[in-house]
């Protein structure tokens, strides 16, 4: 495990780690820090906290810092220079921001460093995103694509309809969904990002997915992860960062102007639904609510049937 780790953070630093003596320095305390991640198989979280020092040690070109030397001051250069240097958005700026906060407030509570407070002069919040809905005929487009020729297109394509007919799931549910998922004419499987339980109604257009590309390895439901013994999650993310690349070759086909992605499906269908008069109760307003906690105190509320019929209602006008 430490030698995984090992090679983690040296690929966090670009192998220029400059040590500070004495003190808790932050490389070390990630270093530390990701450890424990690994232990309880937080891999997400760890990866989290590596992409932030990555970032952060390029800002200070390699050089490591105690911990207690982050201040204020510091923090707001660094996000100076993810704004104006670097050129990210606020959102992503406060990614980043968020990831170091989290670390520096679990030193504090371990009583390994005093709170300065270094990040309250930062922006840490989540601007609303302009909504990347697709209306209906954009849909109809990518759906009607001949890429018979282009057999990797066509496929990052039918990922794309799989997700909108499946009421916009995100691309990393569609890779874990297992064979076992699918009975009865139901697919129920549980959100990865929220733990909530959901139920769909199997439809036509899904099946005919599913017979074009046959089934994943050990027991997926879809050919994402398709290689037995091997770390599934490395798998999810090449094939999701593969997606993405064909989704921008079947936008410009498609004559779509905006970036096309996986989520775009997610966002298209909660705004389609909205357009077919579909209750604001059953879609939870799409991607509309300004926090997640309302989206999934709507979604609870929902019964299956209600939102299996608002999923029809999309199909048939997709189909129609």
């Amino acid at each position: 495990m430490k030698n995984t780790v090992r090679q983690c953070m040296n690929s966090a630093l670009g192998g220029r780690e400059r040590k500070v003596t004495g003190r808790m320095t932050l490389v070390r305390y990630v270093w530390r820090t990701v450890e424990q991640m690994d232990a309880v198989n937080k891999k997400r979280t760890k990866e989290i906290y590596l992409t932030a020092l990555r970032s952060f040690m390029e800002f200070r070109q390699g050089k490591d810092i105690a911990l207690d030397g982050l201040d204020s001051d510091m923090i707001l250069k660094y996000e100076s220079y993810l704004l104006d240097v670097r050129g990210i958005s606020r959102n992503s700026s406060s990614f980043y921001m968020r990831a170091l906060r989290a670390l520096y407030n679990r030193a504090v509570d371990a009583g390994v460093v005093a709170d300065c407070c270094p990040f309250k002069h930062v922006y840490t919040g989540v601007d609303r995103t302009v909504k990347r809905a697709l209306p209906l005929k954009s849909i109809k487009k990518i759906m009607n694509l001949d890429l018979s020729d282009r057999p990797r297109t066509a496929f990052a394509r039918d990922l794309f309809m799989f997700s909108f007919y499946t009421r916009g799931m995100s691309f990393v549910d569609m890779a874990y969904l297992r064979k076992s998922d699918l009975g009865n004419g139901v697919l129920t499987y549980r959100r990865r990002k929220t733990g909530q339980l959901l139920q769909i109604r199997w439809e036509k257009c899904m099946q005919a997915i599913i017979e074009r590309y046959g089934n994943g390895a050990d027991g997926y439901l879809l050919p994402i992860i398709t290689k037995e013994g091997c770390d599934a999650r490395q798998q999810y993310l090449g094939a999701i960062c593969a997606t993405n690349v064909f989704l921008k070759e079947v936008g410009a086909m498609a004559g779509i102007s905006q970036p096309l992605t996986t989520y775009v499906a997610r966002h298209s269908w909660a705004s389609i639904a909205k357009q077919k008069n579909v209750p604001l109760s059953v879609i939870s307003e799409g991607m509309g609510h300004d926090n997640e906690k309302t989206t999934r105190i709507y979604l609870a509320a929902l019964e299956s049937s209600a939102v299996d019929k608002a999923n029809s209602t999309v199909i048939k006008a997709l189909m129609g």
